[in-house]
């Protein structure tokens, strides 16, 4: 199907199906001159839709003069189908913004069209990438042919834009060339990177030198090596995505990047927790613990332990003796349960029952009661050989 001019048309699909358009009694309707009532309406209930607050609806009118001699009836007929109300939109300020007219919307998207994405990749980028309407088709195509260059398949390719949109911003030159020669500096085979660009788009993402980075934190680990093995289970290239995640996550909490660089060198099992559960405990460290994201540098071990199991019961207890200093926080974090236990929760009954089933320690034996005599070794009778063997050896001692 030719494609033609996208918001256009998304706009009248749902004018045309509504049934009854309330009145409105708005300055809004009143300031759009030239524009028939009934018409006009439409258009303002259309925009509000899609997310536009009444106060805009007037100025995107006003700038988006070619809207009003449109009949639904002609545009009806005419676009991609499924598009989102966030692509709609964003279109719609892009066209603003830089002047846009229709013409030039249906030539970008076309160009799309030409290179073969489908109609929900396009509105995958419209959505997440909307100035790639700005973009000339030849810079996208370069992108499309880098992608072919290194083996992948051209339905692979359309799966890749939809998964990963921002690749469609990206410079071939500047970004994607430099990229992959530092997948092969580290000494990543052409078919590794293949096959884990297909699987997972978003290392795309990563910014020139920034995996070298990641691989180098991973590589000099000193932890046990049942996490290092847990760590890159998937392969050294997830593994260092994953630590490009956790690092821009400590980031939007505040951290600098060598500290956040930091952080996970000390703590790796960081690592192995999801990014929501990392937010979660910097969140209560400084909401309700009235610490500072700093401290992490030098208690990183508080990321690398369980928020319900041992965070939030400890805690309990050090408020409720009013222990707020920074030296709790290690104790928290690095104490075993029994010192814990007996440090803070022993002498004082309140605290074992906020505790809950973490506070009583009790130490129990291996075995049940009275099971020891079946485990005790028999006893022999000494035969007359056994002891002149050991008068011997006392009179040689002596």
């Amino acid at each position: 199907m030719a494609v033609r001019n996208i918001f256009i048309r998304s706009f009248f699909h749902y004018s045309s199906k509504s049934q009854s358009i309330p009145r409105f009694r708005n300055q809004a309707s009143k300031s759009i001159s030239g524009a028939p009532g009934r018409h006009c309406r439409n258009l303002i209930v259309i925009f509000q839709r899609y997310g536009f607050l009444p106060s805009e609806v007037p100025n995107y009118l006003s700038k988006i003069k070619f809207i009003h001699t449109q009949s639904s009836e002609e545009v009806e007929r005419l676009g991609i189908h499924e598009i989102s109300p966030a692509a709609i939109r964003n279109v719609v300020e892009i066209s603003v913004r830089f002047g846009l007219t229709p013409g030039d919307v249906i030539e970008h998207v076309r160009a799309l069209v030409v290179l073969g994405f489908s109609e929900t990749t396009i509105t995958r980028i419209l959505d997440i990438v909307p100035t790639a309407i700005l973009l000339r088709e030849d810079r996208i195509r370069d992108t499309v042919e880098f992608l072919m260059g290194i083996g992948i398949q051209k339905i692979d390719i359309d799966r890749i834009f939809g998964l990963f949109p921002a690749i469609a911003s990206f410079s071939v030159e500047n970004r994607l060339k430099p990229l992959l020669d530092e997948f092969r500096v580290l000494g990543f085979s052409l078919n590794e990177i293949r096959e884990e660009v297909v699987r997972n788009p978003k290392i795309l993402g990563f910014e020139n030198g920034e995996l070298s980075h990641c691989l180098e934190m991973l590589r000099s680990l000193k932890c046990r090596q049942a996490i290092k093995a847990n760590i890159c289970r998937d392969g050294e290239i997830r593994a260092g995505y994953e630590v490009k995640l956790r690092v821009e996550c400590l980031r939007r909490c505040g951290l600098t990047y060598r500290d956040a660089f930091t952080v996970l060198w000390k703590e790796p099992r960081a690592v192995l927790y999801e990014t929501q559960d990392i937010e979660k405990k910097i969140e209560f460290l400084v909401g309700k613990m009235k610490l500072k994201v700093q401290c992490l540098v030098e208690v990183p071990e508080y990321l690398g332990v369980s928020f319900d199991k041992r965070i939030v019961p400890r805690w309990n207890v050090i408020e409720f003796l009013k222990m707020r200093d920074e030296v709790w926080l290690r104790n928290i974090v690095n104490l075993s349960r029994s010192r814990f236990y007996d440090m803070y929760v022993k002498a004082y009954p309140e605290c074992e029952k906020m505790y809950g089933r973490f506070g009583v320690f009790r130490s129990r034996s291996r075995h049940p009661v009275g099971m020891w005599k079946l485990f005790k070794p028999p006893r022999f009778p000494m035969s007359g050989e056994d002891t002149r063997n050991i008068k011997s050896n006392m009179e040689y001692l002596s």
